[in-house]
């Protein structure tokens, strides 16, 4: 678990405005990158993950104006968000395993890293014992790093679609989510988040409602907002670098 504070120390006010201004920045960086592909900036979402980042630094994020947060691991987002007041959606996404689909149906508002069907299943059922919906997205390797979670097709991802949206109903599909490639080559991490995007384009034909592109980091968010991205997942541009677990 993560302390409320790095070292058990209460956030400063220095802190709070690094904070405040790192989000503006992202913003005006991702403002620039929608303009230099035709988009409005309304249409990206920003995500602030969370991962071991205390929870009174990712409070700040959402004073500043961030309403997403996102968790890579279910037992710490249990830790800094079980029980207490949520003034913003939280979403996983990283792996989720099979045994921690129970904890993850009750806290979050929707898992962006589903990448097997048997996956999808065993979140079903614990989401029917609950009686409620939770949106996914479906994750795709599209770098084809073998390191990678995902889908290792667009084919494969369509067919978990199909079958996902036949046997899921407490699981309505929201879209899909990559990583880009691990690269300092800006064409290959572009043709990552290109792939993505043409396997959304034949997502949608038949799933309309899918309609988030969930693609881009702190070190490649630009990119993924010209290719298309409608929702981007920042950390240590939000945050700086990772304090230790």
């Amino acid at each position: 678990m993560v302390a409320e504070g790095r070292r058990g120390a209460a956030l400063s006010a220095a802190d709070r405005k690094r904070i405040r201004d790192n989000v503006d920045a992202v913003r005006e960086r991702a403002a620039r990158a929608a303009a230099r592909a035709g988009r409005a900036f309304d249409a990206v979402r920003v995500m602030a993950v969370t991962k071991n980042v205390p929870r009174d630094h990712a409070l700040a994020a959402v004073a500043a104006g961030v309403d997403l947060l996102g968790e890579n691991r279910v037992q710490e987002a249990a830790g800094k968000h079980d029980g207490r007041p949520r003034p913003y959606e939280l979403h996983l996404v990283g792996h989720l395993q099979r045994n921690k689909a129970g904890e993850a149906a009750r806290l979050f508002d929707a898992v962006q890293s589903i990448d097997a069907v048997r996956t999808a299943a065993a979140l079903e059922r614990r989401c029917a014992a609950l009686d409620r919906t939770m949106a996914i997205l479906l994750e795709l390797n599209a770098s084809g790093e073998p390191t990678k979670a995902g889908f290792p097709t667009a084919d494969a991802l369509l067919e978990a679609a199909a079958e996902i949206a036949a046997a899921c109903p407490h699981l309505p599909l929201a879209g899909v989510m990559t990583i880009g490639a691990h690269s300092d080559d800006q064409a290959l991490v572009r043709a990552s988040f290109a792939r993505l995007r043409a396997a959304h384009q034949r997502l949608l034909a038949g799933h309309p409602g899918a309609t988030a592109l969930s693609m881009g980091m702190s070190q490649d968010f630009e990119l993924a907002i010209e290719e298309g991205a409608t929702l981007i997942r920042l950390g240590t541009a939000l945050f700086g670098p990772r304090p230790a677990p």
